[in-house]
């Protein structure tokens, strides 16, 4: 009876091992499994931060890229500007250059005008007190002399003086026989003529004379109606 009990005792024993060991296995395998799929989610994880790691880089790559290619544009655009810029620049200074040089001249013209012009005044008053020596010399030159040779010498004398005023711009009107001018000529009587047309200078009672194609004085004259 006791041995009966004792076996019965040890299958029992056994079969709770066999349980147990069992259990245990199961448990492993689910230790094992449950180790396998930590393992892949960590490693589906660490993909997934890979690929999300490697998505945000490609974005900051692109938007550096982006900020690289606007700021280039930007630099491109501020250099295309200093360049217009600088045209401009140039464009206004050569402006001015130019317009400086064209009042230059002018100034200079102006000048040599008015230099030429205080020369003419001031010979202009020697000439004129001249005139009347040249008409005097005219009268006495006019005047019958019983000494030729006198008279003689008296004309070269004045030619001589003339010469020296001509060379100087002095330049007698032409009066006689021409149109009355009253630029030139100043009409102090009029007289019907049968050989000359209206409006001739038929006689010269004073010459006239111009200085270096200005007027100098008029010439006084008759004019035939």
């Amino acid at each position: 009876m006791t041995n009966k009990f004792d076996e019965e005792l040890k299958q029992n024993n056994s079969s709770q091992d066999d349980s147990s060991k069992d259990v245990y296995d199961a448990s492993e395998d689910a230790k094992c499994v449950n180790d396998e799929d930590v393992r892949s989610k960590h490693s589906d994880y660490q993909k997934g931060d890979s690929k999300e790691a490697s998505e945000a880089g490609s974005e900051m790559d692109s938007e550096n890229d982006e900020k690289n290619a606007d700021a280039d544009n930007e630099a491109s655009g501020d250099n295309g500007e200093q360049t217009s810029q600088k045209t401009e620049d140039e464009e206004d200074a050569n402006t001015k250059f130019l317009r400086l040089m064209a009042d230059f001249q002018n100034y200079r013209k102006r000048a040599d005008k008015e230099k030429s012009d205080i020369y003419a005044r001031a010979n202009e008053n020697i000439m004129l007190g001249l005139l009347t020596v040249i008409d005097n010399f005219e009268r006495a030159i006019e005047h019958e002399s019983k000494d030729e040779k006198y008279a003689e010498g008296m004309q070269l004398i004045f030619k001589q003086l003339i010469d020296v005023l001509k060379s100087s711009g002095l330049e007698e009107i032409k009066a006689l026989d021409e149109d009355f001018d009253p630029n030139i000529h100043n009409a102090v009587m009029t007289c019907d003529s049968d050989e000359h047309e209206s409006g001739k200078v038929v006689e010269v009672l004073q010459k006239g004379y111009l200085l270096n194609g200005r007027l100098l004085r008029a010439s006084m004259v008759k004019v035939s109606n």
